[in-house]
């Protein structure tokens, strides 16, 4: 007989334990797994080694609301990130759950059994092995781990030196007096750039287009005062809203003055590059947060621009060559290392094969409810985070809303519950409003989502606490079946312990 269990998560990342943590804290009762196909905690912050990997965003937002960030760095490195979100399973004793080399290959719904039957494979020995669970939540990240981004480039087999993608990085890569090129500007690019620098003979940022780019202090000053003399909850939780607020102001003065937002970030950058044509490599073709804004932190790019160990050219390629890369213009740019930072292939809850009551069902078929759910698909969630702010944000606040649905569940019986697409004047568009080259090129595998509530993913912290931490569960399109021990009512959330338990 399959083990069972009353949740199964997917992924041991961070989305995975902060997962963990809400379960076992606002649920006790219930039984619970991690399945993670790796053989380490961590998900991103294990997987990618590249020079300087670090977070995108500040660490107040992108760490647990449960458990305060102490470094004094609020953009940190990969190392320190993995660092708390295995302390964060250690100290909670989420690790105990976790079964590692255990890859989710699909799940099968049965609506009688009311129960998913979940099939794995064994890492060590590819053996296939079946488990069972009442709700499956995913945390698997939305790219592919085994597979990166590389656009076929002529001539590639030509170059002499070594090609690797930064999703691969290993140790044995040297770059120290090398001279390298890194092709693309995005956020992978904008972060490995400056660090090679520091040793390598020269490095290259190659690039088609320009992306925006915005500079920060890695370290809050304000945060690192707060905590010198607040209650650490205390301190965390204002500087977490302080970022929050900050960012959201910053993202919709970005959508309604584009144009203005754009001229300040370009003049941003030519005062940290006197004489540098800005305009030709940093102002891209886009509006702002049309495409996520790359973060300098201290200013580290521009200060290896204008010290000489960095260049930008903005030009399209050609060909590799025996001895780097000509371009469209007939410029050559000689190497020993190129680095392409192409970007990541997107993939859709891990490529796990969803089957309802014997039927497939495939990701563009579903519609997200609440940016939580899909459309005829009974008691499954998974973690989608902010194109625009932290992920974990919207981590924290899926976690919240899973729980206080399964506390729901056990309170009036329910077995299962399923959003239903019951709006005849609902609209289908495309999954996430957002245009990186990444997002486009998987946009028609992806689910989609609604033309409004709550269908619609806004993108937007506030709306969301109000929406899955405040909102009526019973909401008229997510339908609950009772229990068979239970006659049928009809039930609408109330305000209760189960619902308002702090995220802590």
């Amino acid at each position: 007989m399959a083990e069972h269990f009353d949740v199964i998560i997917v992924g041991a990342g961070l989305s995975g334990i902060g997962a963990a943590y809400h379960l076992q804290e606002r649920l006790p009762h219930k039984t619970y797994a991690i399945f993670e196909s790796r053989d380490a905690i961590g998900g991103t912050w294990d997987l990618f080694r590249y020079p300087g990997i670090r977070s995108d965003s500040d660490m107040f937002t992108l760490g647990y609301a449960f458990k305060p960030w102490r470094d004094q760095k609020a953009i940190a490195d990969g190392p320190s990130i993995l660092s708390y979100v295995t302390e964060t399973a250690r100290e909670a004793g989420i690790d105990r759950h976790i079964r590692f080399g255990t890859k989710v290959k699909s799940a099968s719904w049965s609506t009688p059994d009311a129960r998913w039957t979940v099939e794995v494979e064994q890492g060590a020995t590819g053996e296939t092995k079946l488990f069972t669970c009442s709700f499956l939540y995913t945390c698997t990240g939305y790219y592919d781990y085994s597979e990166g981004y590389t656009p076929v480039f002529p001539g590639r087999d030509r170059f002499q030196g070594r090609v690797v993608h930064p999703q691969f990085w290993t140790d044995d890569i040297d770059y120290e007096n090398k001279r390298v090129i890194v092709i693309g500007s995005g956020a992978t690019a904008v972060t490995l750039v400056p660090q090679l620098a520091k040793k390598a003979a020269h490095v290259v940022m190659l690039q088609r287009s320009p992306t925006y780019m915005f500079s920060m202090p890695a370290e809050d000053a304000i945060a690192n005062w707060l905590r010198d003399h607040l209650p650490e909850h205390l301190a965390y939780d204002l500087t977490r809203w302080k970022n929050v607020l900050l960012t959201m102001a910053l993202y919709q003065y970005s959508r309604r003055k584009p144009e203005a937002m754009a001229g300040k970030l370009l003049h941003l950058i030519q005062k940290q590059l006197p004489g540098f044509d800005v305009e030709k490599h940093f102002k891209p073709s886009y509006k702002p947060w049309d495409q996520r804004m790359c973060l300098v932190p201290d200013n580290d790019m521009f200060a290896a621009i204008r010290e000489g160990k960095v260049g930008v050219v903005t030009d399209h390629i050609k060909t590799f060559t025996e001895k780097g890369v000509e371009l469209e213009s007939g410029q050559l740019l000689d190497a020993d290392l190129i680095v392409t930072a192409t970007g990541l292939k997107l993939m859709f809850m891990g490529d796990i094969k969803l089957v309802v009551d014997g039927k497939a069902i495939e990701p563009p078929s579903m519609m997200n409810y609440k940016g939580t759910m899909y459309s005829d698909v009974p008691n499954l969630a998974s973690t989608f985070g902010y194109t625009n702010a932290s992920w974990t944000l919207k981590a924290d606040l899926t976690a919240d809303y899973v729980c206080r649905l399964l506390a729901y569940m056990d309170k009036t019986g329910a077995r299962y519950c399923v959003p239903r697409r019951n709006d005849p004047t609902l609209r289908e568009e495309p999954f996430v409003d957002f245009t990186p080259g990444y997002i486009l090129r998987a946009i028609a595998s992806m689910p989609k989502q609604g033309s409004k509530r709550p269908w619609r993913m806004y993108q937007n912290y506030v709306l969301d606490i109000l929406t899955l931490r405040h909102g009526n569960l019973d909401d008229g399109t997510l339908e609950f079946e009772p229990s068979r021990q239970r006659p049928a009512t009809t039930h609408k959330a109330r305000p209760s312990s189960s619902s308002t338990v702090s995220s802590r």
